[in-house]
């Protein structure tokens, strides 16, 4: 059997590395520290007590309670590739075509559960209060009645529609713990909605919204079999230290905007 060649039908130099041009110049930059960084500072007057109050049920979780990150992972999109998809092979990395057909869009909504790792998940076809509340009364039957529901959540405005506070009011073991604004990565869900966009939405071809339903259903059976939690280490006292550091390095750029300087002085997040 002749040997396999490379795409312009030429066998890969010997003792060259296999590593993509993009891949190397990225390490490049990183070692010579002239990546480009993007950040976002958030202007939540609230910013630290929130952060305190997020990082501690991770740190120290309360007792007879069930600690929940929640939230919707919008625009999942159903696309068709106008070619079947190309194998992984030794040296090769999996192929798709540049070209799709859009079949329609689900929301994913998750509920991670923080000791173990487990997730509730559900699509619904719109992102709106209904259907916030809908999956709050299945996680609602999911919980055993005599524990507390600790829920992280974001500031989306279904979050705090009137009818989803009038359902939490008549319910005391409910508890809404709202992270800053600007801050996703205090939610720990965020971190499951990577792994199954990278590991199922993006490396499918879908042929209609059915189709990429069923494929995140089986993904979330089979990540619940296996699941562990996420390790959460900082502190929120590291936090505040390393974006002390943040604003006094970024603050002497001359690109730090004078109100956001204001308001982070009144947070005492500089010396």
């Amino acid at each position: 059997m002749a040997p396999r060649t490379g795409a312009y039908g030429r066998l890969p130099p010997k003792q060259r590395s296999r590593r993509p041009v993009c891949t190397v110049t990225s390490s490049c930059w990183v070692c010579n520290r002239i990546a480009a960084k993007a950040f976002k500072l958030s202007t939540d007057q609230f910013f630290i007590e929130k952060l305190r109050d997020v990082v501690g049920l991770y740190l120290s979780p309360p007792e007879n309670a069930l600690v929940l990150c929640v939230d919707e992972k919008s625009q999942c999109q159903a696309l068709e590739r106008t070619q079947p998809m190309l194998p992984m092979g030794f040296g090769y990395v999996e192929g798709v075509t540049h070209d799709y057909v859009r079949h329609g869009t689900t929301t994913l909504f998750a509920a991670l559960n923080v000791l173990n790792g487990a997730v509730l998940a559900t699509c619904k076809p719109r992102q709106r209060h209904q259907e916030f509340l809908s999956f709050l009364r299945e996680i609602d039957k999911a919980v055993p009645a005599d524990l507390d529901v600790h829920c992280i959540v974001d500031n989306y405005s279904a979050h705090k529609h009137p009818k989803v506070k009038a359902w939490l009011a008549a319910r005391p073991r409910w508890h809404m713990h709202f992270i800053p604004t600007y801050s996703s990565w205090l939610n720990q869900v965020e971190r499951f909605f990577a792994l199954i966009t990278g590991k199922a939405i993006r490396r499918g071809s879908f042929g209609s919204v059915k189709q990429l339903v069923k494929r995140i259903d089986q993904f979330v059976s089979h990540y619940n079999q296996n699941c562990e939690p996420f390790m959460w280490t900082a502190t929120a006292d590291s936090i505040l230290a390393k974006l002390q550091r943040l604003c006094t390095r970024i603050s002497g750029t001359g690109q730090l905007d004078s109100r956001e300087l204001k308001k982070h002085k009144r947070q005492n997040l500089f010396q």
